[in-house]
């Protein structure tokens, strides 16, 4: 029988796979709760599901091509996971005002998710991906 922290796992790795490396709108709704908060919003923007959806779907799915998710570690304690990865992909299309410049981009994260009820319901993170824009603003 599984216990709960490695459902928990299970559930961060199939948003990272399915939501992030594949664009998944399905699962994204199915392991994204309603009350859902992303306490690492940057200021001004959705810190709810919706905010999350339009980072996938109007920046990085438009921006990037053959996005992968590599999952380097999980460490799970009650309620939260926390994961170290690097998403990669191709810079293909136009990223907040940045035209395509054909580089291959790596942003490393880490972050935390609570789940509950095998669903996201809150999120902190770290990423490299002001790193990345810089670099591909000087490309």
């Amino acid at each position: 029988m599984a216990t709960q922290t490695a459902n928990n796992k299970a559930v961060v790795t199939r948003f990272n796979k399915e939501v992030i490396e594949q664009f998944n709108e399905t699962s994204f709704h199915a392991l994204m709760d309603e009350q859902f908060i992303n306490r690492s919003a940057p200021a001004g923007m959705d810190n709810g599901p919706q905010g999350m959806l339009y980072f996938f779907n109007q920046l990085l799915r438009p921006a990037f091509s053959n996005l992968t998710v590599t999952i380097h570690q999980q460490v799970a304690e009650d309620d939260l996971v926390t994961t170290r990865k690097t998403i990669s992909g191709t810079h293909t299309g136009a990223l907040l005002g940045i035209p395509a410049t054909g580089k291959t981009v790596q942003i490393d994260v880490i972050d935390i998710v609570r789940v509950k009820d095998g669903k996201y319901v809150e999120h902190w993170g770290i990423n490299t991906f002001s790193d990345v824009l810089a670099q591909l603003k000087g490309a």
